[in-house]
């Protein structure tokens, strides 16, 4: 089988390294090929402008962008301009894929809170989670009727080998915890490039689907665990209230249902092979 991955990061190269191990022929399109692992071909793309030639035997698209800065030109710009020019250059050269997936996030919740599934309402707030629900109906738009079954990947927080940021925190001392405290969605990087992958080459599974571990915690619970892993200072609540974050337990049933499970089903068992130095970070 084929695949092509638009926007090979560090979760796309991860992706495609388990397509490969499994037999399958990896096409990565970004700016920087020549860092893609010798299992991946890489083909050289600023999809934010145009989109090189699609491989004519494609039978797995993946769309996991990634935008180049935190304003809503530069979101706009990846996911929504990245997005069109893919699927305008499988509609350029004539290629139908069997199945698509597009990388999205939780953020389409916006300021939601208490338990959320597919079918909760999305109403986002902020520029990032606006552009990415834009992006996601102009994908699933796009691909209707297509003959393509089509899928959403709504990721939780990404934290993996080498996103050290929250880990650099708590070892500082600079953790702080919000009053009130509140839950988070998240997923190891791992376990979103099976989740992917899973969907992608296993059974019909299309439409939306939520990707978290298997347990929300609140950020409190999280950043202590990590103080006491690391043996650095216990984070402390913060004195004022803030109203910045939902309190979101995401669940993972639908995609459970489909025959995936992550390998760590809690942060206590990612971060615990994070700190142990498991797995690299791709460039």
């Amino acid at each position: 089988m084929s695949v092509l991955i638009a926007g090979c990061g560090d979760l796309g190269t991860e992706a495609g390294l388990r397509y490969a191990a499994a037999g399958h022929h990896v096409t990565g399109w970004r700016r920087s090929p020549e860092r893609l692992p010798a299992a991946i071909s890489g083909v050289a793309a600023d999809l934010r402008t145009d989109a090189p030639t699609v491989p004519a035997d494609t039978e797995v698209l993946v769309v996991a962008l990634a935008a180049d800065g935190h304003d809503e030109d530069a979101y706009r710009a990846a996911y929504l301009g990245g997005t069109t020019h893919v699927l305008d250059a499988f509609d350029r050269d004539g290629v139908t894929p069997r199945r698509a997936l597009f990388v999205s996030s939780t953020a389409v919740y916006g300021a939601l809170s208490g338990e959320v599934d597919e079918d909760s309402p999305t109403e986002p707030i902020a520029f990032n989670g606006r552009v990415m629900l834009e992006a996601e109906e102009l994908f699933l738009q796009r691909l209707a009727g297509t003959g393509t079954l089509a899928t959403v990947l709504r990721l939780g927080g990404i934290y993996g080998p080498g996103r050290t940021r929250l880990l650099d925190l708590v070892r500082a001392g600079a953790a702080t915890i919000p009053t009130p405290d509140r839950r988070t969605a998240r997923i190891h990087r791992d376990d979103a490039a099976t989740a992917i992958v899973h969907l992608t080459t296993h059974g019909t599974a299309e439409g939306i689907h939520l990707g978290v571990d298997d347990a929300p915690a609140t950020y409190g619970e999280v950043v202590r665990w990590l103080a006491a892993a690391m043996d650095a200072p216990t984070p402390q609540q913060a004195e004022r209230p803030s109203t910045r974050g939902a309190d979101r337990a995401c669940s993972n049933a639908r995609l459970r249902t489909t025959g995936w499970a992550p390998t760590f089903p809690t942060y206590a068992e990612g971060y615990c092979a994070i700190l142990s130095g498991v797995g690299t970070r791709h460039p």
